[in-house]
């Protein structure tokens, strides 16, 4: 059994950013349930601005649980969408 699809099994999508969040502050954020391996905001290349969403990869499970498992998340005034990114079945 192959262990290579694991970390992004720690991966969740955050949608509905505000444009003053990047990286760190993303990361900050969720550091709060664990250790965040990687955060990233997706920008827009040519205009360089926030496309308000990005993505935060957690190194441990239980970190990943907590921050998925949470109601609502509230980040610069405004409700965030966090959803588990690259769900596939488990074979």
């Amino acid at each position: 059994m192959s262990s290579g699809f694991v970390r992004s099994s720690y991966k969740l999508f955050v949608g509905n950013l505000p444009w003053t969040i990047g990286s760190k502050e993303l990361q900050t954020y969720f550091s709060k349930y664990g250790h965040v391996a990687n955060a990233e905001v997706v920008f827009d290349r040519q205009l360089g601005l926030s496309k308000h969403y990005g993505f935060v990869v957690f190194s441990q499970r239980d970190a990943f649980n907590s921050a998925s498992n949470q109601n609502t998340h509230f980040l610069d005034g405004r409700v965030l969408t966090v959803q588990r990114a690259n769900e596939s079945p488990q074979s």
